[in-house]
């Protein structure tokens, strides 16, 4: 779908065409989907944070003005919706490590290297980072997640958040700090 013909179907709907919609949602969901994967865990939860950016979208089109593409306008409202998710998912959580639902040396043996093992020591990798990742506050999480794993630069977080460049280069120092301390922390606990 080109630019135009996505501006074609925005003047449709701002014009009252619902419908019109429907094209812009099935282009941008597998986006959209990717994004929220990125920072809820469940299903039920990614589904839900989609669901509400398609809303904030579907209400807020009003104010998107054309000088960027939709799909930039789309995705700062994904990342800030997946943000304050973090927020509100942040003050509902525990703190603790009681959550590890197997058994320490269970969770140790997948850490073994082992080269008939790769899979599993990615799989394993992964599950480590999602812990921790978790762990992170909502702001370290989400600078965090958008440079080390999305691969954006600097700019483009700031453009994306709405954050100030110094801004989003003392939170990523804060969040790699917070991070050193929730490995130290799981490391003497002996849950790595």
């Amino acid at each position: 779908m080109e630019q135009r013909a996505e501006a074609e179907l925005i003047a449709a709907v701002l014009q009252g065409d619902a419908a019109s919609f429907e094209p812009l949602i099935q282009k941008y969901s597998p986006r959209v989907f990717s994004t929220a994967r990125r920072y809820a865990r469940r299903e039920s939860e990614i589904e839900d944070i989609v669901q509400e950016v398609w809303i904030k979208a579907f209400h807020k089109l009003k104010s998107f003005r054309g000088e960027a593409p939709f799909e930039h306008w789309l995705m700062r409202l994904a990342v800030r919706t997946c943000y304050d998710f973090l927020r509100g998912h942040q003050r509902n959580r525990e703190s603790s490590f009681s959550e590890i639902s197997e058994p320490e040396d269970d969770w140790l043996d997948r850490f073994v290297v082992d080269p008939s093992s790769a899979v599993e020591d990615a799989a394993a990798a992964k599950l480590l980072v999602d812990r921790v990742l978790e762990k992170l506050s909502p702001p370290a999480r989400l600078v965090i997640t958008l440079l080390e794993i999305e691969d954006h630069s600097v700019k483009e977080i700031a453009a994306l958040t709405g954050w100030s460049v110094p801004l989003v280069k003392v939170r990523a120092f804060r969040a790699r700090a917070e991070m050193r301390k929730i490995v130290a922390r799981m490391a003497s606990d002996k849950y790595l």
